[in-house]
């Protein structure tokens, strides 16, 4: 038995796992925004748009979908027909790789625009992982490089 696919279809899985980010919610903190001061501003929602929020592409999909397509094309015939195989195994496993990739790294979000008490609109996008509406009085938390909306 050759255990050779099995154990790159396992490298694989976990290259692509390592690249998996959290979301930018309003609810995710990383350990380095723990116990640092925020400023704190209160609004009220005017409007919540959906939007799709998009991490960019490592290049892990294509590379670990190249490889896996490579190796389960060798596994087909022998001399210059797996040496076909593998190349075209190769490209569709890059292909699909890619695509798969791609779909991994989009998350739904909003767009949700705050008039702050000061009467100034801003316009902070994130996860769609708390529902926001229009009329609702919110907080707007801020580090100085992000900002986050919660209730």
């Amino acid at each position: 038995m050759n255990t050779t696919f099995p154990l790159a279809a396992l490298l694989a899985a976990g290259l692509l796992a390592g690249c998996a980010t959290p979301p930018p919610s309003g609810s995710v903190y990383r350990y380095g925004q723990t116990q640092n001061e925020q400023v704190v501003r209160m609004g009220t929602v005017e409007s919540v748009r959906n939007v799709t929020i998009v991490n960019p592409e490592s290049g892990v999909g294509t590379m670990g979908g190249a490889a896996l397509g490579g190796i389960a094309g060798s596994q087909i015939g022998h001399g210059s027909g797996s040496a076909a195989a593998s190349v075209a195994g190769a490209i569709a496993g890059g292909l699909l790789g890619n695509r798969v990739e791609a779909n991994a790294n989009q998350r739904p979000g909003f767009e949700i625009t705050v008039r702050l008490d000061s009467g100034e609109l801003r316009a902070i996008t994130q996860a769609a992982d708390e529902m926001f509406r229009p009329g609702e009085r919110v907080r707007l938390l801020s580090d100085g490089y992000q900002t986050r909306v919660t209730h």
